[in-house]
């Protein structure tokens, strides 16, 4: 199967919702963006390693690294690899140089673990073509700025709480777009989610 390279373009939090964050990944070579649902620590521990913030003592994605490095072990690269019923799942592929491993993880994790050793993170097409969000034109001219220049701007998003089982397809695919255009990457996720639902 082949895989499509992911860059982290940032975290968006909703005041609606405490403790909920959307980090927001895209394709390197295209205009989709996959918004995974993760909880406030695993936001702080992404956020923490792409602004090189060195804690006073060391978090638990630190710990795996460390264990790692006094074992041999790294991390090659992290793969979302897949999705079932709007829940996300992830592999961490590690090395010590003669075997490889692939060991299972939340996507949220795989990625602030990956992040510590500057690992690629990957994604299926599949996947992408049930979860992922497609820019518009005139949206990718408002693209987040890519993670090295973004350095984890966390975004406060207000997302009005829906129930979005009552409404038309129609009506679904208009809020999505008007989700997308306000870059309110949460919600589009969760209206995703209900279309996903449907089909």
């Amino acid at each position: 199967m082949k895989k499509i390279k992911l860059e982290i373009l940032g975290l968006s939090s909703s005041q609606s919702q405490a403790g909920s964050f959307a980090l927001v990944l895209g394709e390197t070579e295209g205009n989709r963006r996959l918004p995974i649902i993760i909880g406030m620590f695993e936001a702080q521990a992404i956020a923490i390693e792409i602004e090189k913030i060195i804690p006073n003592r060391p978090m638990t994605h630190d710990l795996f690294k460390a264990f790692a490095n006094n074992f041999h072990f790294t991390v090659e690269e992290i793969i979302i690899s897949d999705l079932k019923e709007g829940v996300f799942f992830a592999k961490i592929v590690c090395s010590d140089g003669l075997k490889k491993s692939e060991v299972d993880a939340r996507p949220s994790d795989a990625i602030a673990i990956g992040l510590r050793f500057d690992s690629p993170i990957f994604t299926y097409e599949s996947i992408l073509a049930e979860a992922g969000i497609v820019l518009t034109d005139e949206v990718e001219e408002d693209k987040p700025e890519p993670k090295a220049e973004a350095k984890a701007k966390v975004k406060k998003e207000s997302t009005k709480k829906d129930d979005f089982k009552n409404y038309s397809l129609d009506k679904l695919n208009e809020l999505l777009k008007d989700a997308i255009d306000k870059e309110d990457y949460e919600r589009a996720a969760k209206i995703r989610d209900e279309l996903s639902k449907r089909n």
